[in-house]
Order: structure tokens, then sequence, then C-alpha cells
């Protein structure tokens, strides 16, 4: 199973629409997944499921997770790397089993022209440690405001082969 994770949780943010344009793609490619957005993390997550407590509304996400072969994660750039509830998502996932040895693909965006390059590289670092195997194949969307349109809509010639070469890397990997 693959799980999509929109990095953020930022209410109607750039991030949520490019995630869901992938899995719009990966749909299109006959790929069942499944979205997390992480508006949807439980506000009380630092108080309850941190430190070995683990509260009612995590634990489907948790389940969620446990049950997940590969992920995708779009990471948007905040102050030069990614955002702190990303790490906090992991931090409250039980180890080793959320992650240990399974895939993950990485998509950075930002608002700027480097597409979270260092973002990226900082959340690779993460995977490392718990043997989260990262595909070779990132991709960084620059200004992102231009790539979408109206419609929540990646529309660039350059960055859908991208996309495209990208999904069906994963969809092998």
């Amino acid at each position: 199973m693959i799980t999509i994770i929109a990095g953020t949780n930022r209410p109607n943010s750039n991030t949520l629409k490019v995630a869901q344009f992938y899995q719009n793609q990966l749909a299109e490619k006959g790929l069942k997944t499944e979205l997390l957005d992480l508006q949807d993390l439980p506000e009380t997550i630092i108080g309850s499921d941190l430190y070995g407590k683990r509260s009612e509304a995590f634990s489907k996400i948790q389940d969620l997770v446990t049950k997940t072969n590969k992920f995708l994660f779009v990471i948007p750039e905040y102050n030069g790397s990614f955002p702190g509830v990303l790490k906090t998502f992991i931090d409250a996932c039980s180890f080793p089993e959320s992650f240990y040895d399974k895939k993950a693909c990485l998509v950075g965006i930002s608002s700027g022209k480097y597409g979270n390059i260092r973002g990226i590289e900082h959340f690779n670092g993460v995977c490392a440690y718990l043997h989260l195997n990262v595909m070779p194949l990132r991709l960084h969307i620059a200004d992102i405001k231009t790539e979408l349109d109206e419609n929540a809509q990646l529309t660039k010639e350059d960055t859908l082969k991208f996309v495209n070469q990208q999904m069906d890397k994963f969809a092998a990997y």
C-alpha cells in the first residue's frame, strides 16, 4: 500500500494540492493510495502520543502507517528545512514498525527557486536513521505558485515529465 503524506498542517496548503495531484496521477497508473493530511493529526499529539501514550485519534493514523509499504512525502520548505509538524508526526509513530525497511519517495516544494532542496536533504537524514529506504529520484518543485493552475493541477510540461518519470520509478521501486 502507498500512503501519500502532505507534510504540513497548514490549511489550504499547496502541499496538499500537490499531494492530491500525485494521488490522482498514481490512480491513473492503476495504483491504490491513501492520503494522510497532517491537518488530521490530533491537536493533543504532543501531550498524548509522543512519549508512550497513544490517543484513539492517533491510533487510526498509526494503523495506516503500519500497514503502508511505500510512502510518498510531499514536503514544503519551512525556514530552510522541513516543517516541525512532520518531525512531530514521525516522532509520534511507533518505532521500528512504522518505517523500518520500507520505501519512500520525496517531493520538495517551495515558493522560492530551489524547491526545498535543503529540507529534502534534512529529511533524508531522518529517513536514513529510521531505515526508510529513499528512492534516489527526488523532485524539487520551485515557485509552486506558478506551477499550480486554478484547479490545483500542475501544468508545466517539464514538471509533468519529471513527475511522471518519478511516479513510474516509484511504482516499480
